[in-house]
């Protein structure tokens, strides 16, 4: 639609602007003519002779600079301004006359020097009609052939879509964990599948992601269910007030550890729907030192280490707490001795580092410790109180604010976890 209505715009302009050429084409015409005849006629009328008819039948006319006839013959369809337009030797076209009437002339000299106007016209019989006749022809032509140009887009763009049909509808019949195959051409459908390809492959990975992340989450949630169930059941069934207040307290304990392993659920479930709290400044140095302050320490040492002036990033206050007490209290469990909590402002970042001195992470489980429902082996196991969604949640609402989170080696042998946050300009 947009081929041929662009294409019947400019045939319509060009039929127009062509049917507006009909007349100056026949006054051009009509002009090569007239001027052989007056060179003839002036040649003439300088020789004292009077102009001859010319072999068409048209004859030149001999006037006064006033432009009365001198040559004996009726006084020429001329007004005062066409006689002063002439003397000057520029054509005159008189559209009033029906038909219209082209006249040429010049000034030229008697033998007895006095001035004589030499003028010579003929009319134009059909200059309306034949621009009339070539813009309504011109017209037809347009449309033909926008016609022409809209048939022939329509069946090249249905040809050319075609292969794009086909591989669309390959694509919804192919299983999962197959993709399409690659023409052999370098042209854009092997661009187009291979695109397809990711996407399909992303799909995959998002899938079995969900699967595993709905199984593991299915998993976590029934053992702290299943806990306090078997523990109500024993204390139902033995209505000892010491040992009630035994179980009690153990049902407290799993029931906290149910609340923030749904919080944290709710938590990545919220971002993954792209649910963000309100960005707002927020010091990384006073909620650092705020989060050791009430951090379990279980007798270690946990120092910190801040510059003097403020490290602001724009974030939500929860968010950074969320980060600084998870990996606090990961630090806490993992190091022997010390922990220690490090800020700095390098260029337009904040570094948050996080050290502590225990046995660290071994290199090949580095990318895989933020992952949801990930431990590394039995001491990551959920008896030592994790569920393995602390780091998940940690990279997850860093890496929504445009940071990044990673794990290496501490100076002290253990585990550094650094945090990178994007600074904000004050």
């Amino acid at each position: 639609m947009v081929a041929t209505a662009a294409t019947l715009a400019v045939l319509l302009l060009l039929a127009v602007q062509t049917s507006r050429l009909i007349g100056p084409l026949l006054v051009s015409s009509a002009d090569e003519q007239l001027q052989e005849i007056l060179d003839a006629a002036v040649t003439e009328v300088r020789a004292g002779s009077a102009p001859a008819d010319d072999p068409v039948g048209v004859r030149a006319r001999v006037l006064d600079t006033a432009g009365a006839p001198v040559d004996g013959l009726p006084v020429p369809p001329l007004d005062a301004a066409d006689v002063r337009t002439l003397k000057a030797g520029t054509p005159v076209l008189r559209k009033s006359e029906e038909p219209p009437q082209r006249w040429v002339g010049t000034v030229a000299t008697a033998p007895d020097g006095s001035q004589r106007l030499v003028v010579v016209g003929t009319t134009l019989t059909g200059y309306f009609v034949a621009q009339e006749r070539a813009l309504n022809w011109l017209l037809v032509a347009a449309l033909i052939a926008t016609a022409a140009t809209g048939t022939a887009t329509w069946f090249a763009v249905l040809s050319s879509l075609r292969p794009v049909e086909r591989m669309r509808s390959a694509a919804t019949r192919l299983p999962a964990g197959h993709r399409l195959p690659l023409p052999t051409a370098h042209d854009e459908l092997r661009s187009l599948a291979a695109a397809l390809n990711g996407l399909l492959a992303r799909r995959d990975e998002a899938t079995d992601r969900l699967r595993r992340f709905t199984g593991d989450a299915a998993h976590e949630l029934r053992s702290p269910v299943a806990s306090i169930r078997v523990q109500a059941e024993v204390a139902v069934a033995n209505p000892d007030a010491d040992f009630a207040h035994e179980v009690l307290a153990d049902v407290v304990h799993e029931s906290e550890r149910l609340s923030t392993l749904v919080e944290g659920l709710l938590t990545l479930a919220r971002s993954d729907a792209g649910e963000l709290p309100a960005a707002q400044p927020v010091d990384v140095c006073t909620a650092a030192r705020d989060a050791v302050g009430r951090v379990d320490r279980r007798g270690l040492v946990v120092g910190v280490n801040t510059p003097s002036t403020a490290c602001w990033v724009l974030a939500a206050p929860a968010e950074v707490d969320l980060v600084l007490d998870n990996l606090l209290r990961n630090a806490v469990r993992h190091g022997r001795a010390m922990v220690t909590v490090t800020v700095l402002r390098r260029a337009d970042t904040v570094w948050l580092m996080v050290d502590d001195d225990g046995h660290g992470v071994a290199e090949e489980h580095r990318e895989k410790v933020f992952d949801r429902f990930y431990r590394v082996q039995d001491d990551r196991s959920r008896d030592s109180g994790g569920a393995g969604l602390g780091l998940a949640l940690v990279e997850e609402v860093v890496r929504r604010r445009g940071g990044s989170v990673r794990v290496g080696e501490a100076p002290e042998g253990g585990a550094r976890f650094q945090v990178r946050w994007r600074a904000l300009r004050t």
